[in-house]
């Protein structure tokens, strides 16, 4: 792929891309996953892919600034180290695996993650209770760990599903953001050797990344000024709505 040769259009819809990330990584879960299929239309095939890391750890660096102190690390690092186990068998998979077969099992399993804690809620609300948090403890934490790790390696798409498992602990909107944005910053960084390995990020798409730094660092301003205005009910509504839309973005 040869970056100097896209045309006005392709610039227009990378800095898009980048400004839906740094939203994302601010405060507004749901819309990093969007930016996925927009890049994939300018940079097809694994360069994508590789584009669009690098501008995820920049985000990452802004949102730990705003909400690391907020962090469950008990729900942080039981779905990590599957996680990692998971970004190695999404290493092994790259190249086996085609995009299309992929998306489809991503965005059905958050679906059903999303119906089974909507069922929850309505549940619970119908018998007069007020938790709704997932029981299913290590093991649900050890599954969406991996699916978390083999999604982001093959298309950094483990938004939604990260987003799932930690909507459905029930964790207030900081310590939701703060526990993704610790996530996110560790796995980020894993995932870089081995893109590296598998020249996926050059010298070349590195300077398209800097172009869309500033994109980038407006969207995460713009993601914190959002998500300080809405209050827990508006931003469960919005985390459930955001990742049912990528979902099913990645089903059809």
């Amino acid at each position: 792929m040869i970056f100097s040769e896209l045309p006005t259009s392709a610039w227009l819809i990378l800095l898009f891309s980048a400004l839906i990330q740094g939203m994302s990584k601010g405060g507004v879960p749901g819309l990093g996953i969007m930016a996925v299929p927009f890049v994939a239309v300018v940079i097809p095939g694994k360069a994508s892919t590789g584009l669009v890391l690098p501008m995820l750890i920049v985000g990452d660096f802004f949102a730990l600034g705003y909400w690391r102190r907020s962090v469950s690390l008990r729900d942080l690092f039981r779905a990590l180290p599957w996680a990692i186990l998971g970004v190695i068998v999404g290493w092994l998979l790259l190249g086996k695996i085609q995009d299309h077969q992929m998306r489809p099992v991503i965005g059905g399993t958050v679906l059903f993650i999303l119906s089974i804690r909507a069922f929850r809620t309505w549940n619970d609300s119908r018998k007069g209770k007020h938790d709704s948090r997932v029981r299913g403890g290590r093991l649900f934490a050890a599954f969406m760990g991996a699916l978390g790790g083999i999604t982001t390696m093959l298309a950094n798409a483990a938004g939604p599903v990260i987003g799932a498992y930690l909507l459905s602990l029930k964790l207030s909107k900081e310590t939701f953001l703060g526990t993704s944005a610790w996530f996110c910053f560790i796995v980020n960084w894993i995932k870089l050797p081995f893109m590296l390995h598998q020249s996926m990020i050059t010298t070349e798409s590195l300077k398209v990344n800097i172009c869309l730094v500033p994109a980038l660092v407006l969207g995460v301003g713009a993601g914190v000024w959002v998500i300080r205005r809405i209050n827990q009910k508006t931003f469960d509504w919005l985390v459930t709505s955001l990742a049912a839309l990528a979902s099913l973005r990645l089903l059809f």
